[in-house]
């Protein structure tokens, strides 16, 4: 009959110990790892536990670091983190995540209420070297790359190649993590990448005023050549000012033509160093890792001699990569710092939201406590998700957050009293060039066919131009004018023109938001003959009218005084005091004027929206009838 075998867990549970520990002395009394892991025979473990007894006291001793999470006090404690963390909120009240810190009064308490006992690490003794002196001010930091290019020219397979050949994998499984960016490590230095979907996102940041690129690696098919989104990108990069490195991918097809694209390039001012130029391009492929090393050593290099800097004990300064909703986490963001050193516990505004740091996570799933420049962390314990692009402050106390936030909130249902920023446009583009404001209009075309987009170009260039003054064509594309244009515009201070093209409904929106001059045309002499009026102080604003909303008059109330009041229930759109106004009877105008007064039950309104009644009077008039059509409108000047 075989004999019962009892396990070591059993053991140390019989015992109330640990059974990592337990295992620990089972060396030490002579038991070998293979045979604590098959288990004891009663005898064998009758024995154990005699010698044990008089070493119970160390055996219920947990050795702990001052600072441990939820999830590692657990691992050392052989429970899960989710009994722990459901043991906390029953027993001392406190909801916690796995990943937040246990204060050392609260571990104490915890290993307590399971028998046991905590011994705190001794820290370690610092020892300075007193050759070296602490260093301040700006310090070298990593480069931040954005690669970009056509679509199916192999920006993906690139990252992925690097990701996997260059990333150092972390004690917690590796790459788990897609934040929108990741650093990879290349010769004992640092590079960080930002995985964005494209030049589109590279203008949107730099749109919202986030600067964060300092080389974009573009990415071109050797198979294949320049295409329309890389003439985009080659665009968007040298409007940001941006160093260019050309990564001449898919060389091992048997069709790649690495010449033939350094051709191409020279048609868009990048000449290739190779030819003389200054143009750093290096064959690669993607599939093969060939030349991917030699990229990446450039990349150092062109860093190097940009001399990149910036100071971890400065106010900290950064911008969100992207942010989303996690089902278990909440609002999540990708923080790029630039300047400072960001850390756990810090209160954030970012945007339009706020919050305090919980938990930080790097590229790998790792959980870290600060983050210097050029790093980008995860970041959990915002209250809303912000967008990208939005700046990041640090402030000092939660108060002052919320403050920042409402007061921003606030100016945003205001729009009466914000102030946009002023941007060039073609009505007032004389006077702003006479007050030194520019002395460049940039130009973003886009009309229907590449034959009209080559001819309208070339016209415009050939313009004539006042002295001292430069016309720069920096995007020229076919298709309608999107809300990407939109923001290539704010970023480089331009105006929009289009020939024979819509403009999409949320590009109309933003244009408007933002003050961007977007101009539509249908004859090609018509738009070079603004452009050039514009140029010499000859082009005069033209107006138009747009209504604002319409309100039918359903009783008529005359008050003390002489005062006659419509009564009023508003059609559509929205009806704005001191807006321009006109009385319609029976098709009609009968009086224009302006709304003098709008109120809402017993509220004074700025405006009363579709759906709702007010009591209104018109500047001047009185003799109102029931039926009475109220049109409010404003003027506005076309283009703007």
């Amino acid at each position: 009959m075989a004999k019962t075998k009892i396990t070591v867990r059993d053991l140390a549970a019989e015992l109330g110990v640990s059974a990592a520990r337990l295992k620990e002395i089972l060396v030490q009394l002579g038991v070998s790892e293979k045979e604590a892991q098959q288990g004891l025979d009663e005898e064998t473990a009758q024995v154990v536990k005699e010698m044990a007894q008089e070493m119970v006291g160390d055996l219920k001793t947990l050795v702990l670091p001052r600072e441990l999470t939820v999830r590692e006090l657990a691992d050392v404690m052989e429970r899960s983190p989710t009994e722990l963390q459901r043991h906390i909120m029953t027993k001392h009240g406190k909801l916690l995540t796995p990943v937040q810190k246990v204060d050392p009064e609260l571990a104490e308490k915890v290993a307590a209420d399971f028998g046991l006992t905590v011994q705190w690490e001794t820290p370690q003794p610092t020892v300075s070297t007193p050759t070296k002196v602490a260093v301040t001010g700006p310090q070298p930091r990593p480069p931040v790359v954005t690669i970009m290019g056509h679509v199916d020219h192999g920006k993906t397979s690139l990252l992925d190649y690097i990701r996997k050949t260059r990333v150092a994998e972390r004690e917690f499984g590796g790459i788990t993590q897609h934040i929108g960016a990741y650093q990879a490590e290349v010769n004992g230095k640092l590079i960080t990448f930002l995985d964005t979907p494209g030049h589109e996102a590279f203008t949107a940041m730099r749109a919202r005023g986030a600067q964060v690129t300092d080389i974009v690696v573009l990415v071109v098919a050797a198979d294949d050549g320049i295409m329309p989104q890389t003439v985009e990108a080659i665009n968007h990069a040298k409007n940001a000012k941006v160093p260019i490195i050309v990564a001449i991918n898919k060389i091992d097809k048997p069709e790649a033509n690495p010449d033939r694209v350094m051709q191409q390039l020279t048609q868009y001012e990048l000449i290739p160093e190779a030819w003389g130029g200054d143009t750093i391009c290096v064959p690669v492929s993607a599939i093969t890792g060939e030349g991917v090393d030699t990229l990446l050593e450039m990349i150092l290099l062109v860093a190097e001699l940009a001399e990149l800097k910036a100071d971890p004990k400065a106010e900290l300064q950064g911008a969100v990569i992207e942010a989303k909703l996690d089902k278990g986490r909440g609002p999540l963001a990708t923080i790029l710092v630039q300047q400072g050193t960001l850390k756990r516990g810090d209160i954030l505004v970012v945007g339009k939201t706020w919050g305090k740091i919980r938990a930080m996570f790097d590229h790998t799933g790792k959980s870290v406590d600060s983050a210097t420049p050029s790093t980008p962390v995860e970041v959990m314990g915002l209250n809303e998700v912000p967008i990208a692009g939005d700046k990041v402050e640090r402030v000092e106390s939660e108060a002052r957050a919320r403050e920042i936030v409402e007061e921003r909130l606030e100016a945003e249902k205001r729009p009466d009293i914000q102030r946009p920023t002023r941007r060039v446009n073609l009505a007032e583009l004389f006077q702003q060039m006479q007050a030194g404001e520019t002395k460049t209009l940039s130009i973003i075309l886009k009309a229907d066919t590449y034959g009209s987009v080559e001819a309208i170009r070339d016209a415009l260039l050939k313009l004539k131009k006042p002295e001292g003054v430069e016309l720069k064509i920096i995007n020229a594309n076919v298709g309608n004018i999107s809300e990407a244009d939109i923001d290539f515009a704010i970023a480089a201070d331009a105006v929009v023109l289009g020939f024979n093209v819509k403009v999409e409904s949320n590009a109309q929106t933003k244009a408007k938001a933002s003050r961007v001059d977007v101009r539509v045309y249908r004859i090609i002499y018509e738009l070079l003959e603004e452009v050039e009026k514009a140029l010499h102080g000859l082009l005069e604003p033209e107006f138009k009218e747009v209504t604002l909303g319409t309100a039918e008059v359903r009783a008529v109330f005359k008050l003390s005084r002489g005062i006659v009041v419509a009564g009023c229930y508003v059609l559509d759109g929205k009806i704005v005091r001191n807006a321009p106004a006109r009385l319609i009877r029976n098709g009609e105008v009968i009086h224009e004027s302006k709304i003098s007064t709008l109120r809402h039950l017993k509220e004074d309104r700025r405006e009363i929206a579709a759906g709702y009644e007010c009591g209104l009077t018109l500047e001047g008039f009185t003799d109102y009838q029931e039926g009475d059509r109220i049109e409010c409108y404003e003027i506005q000047e076309v283009g703007r």
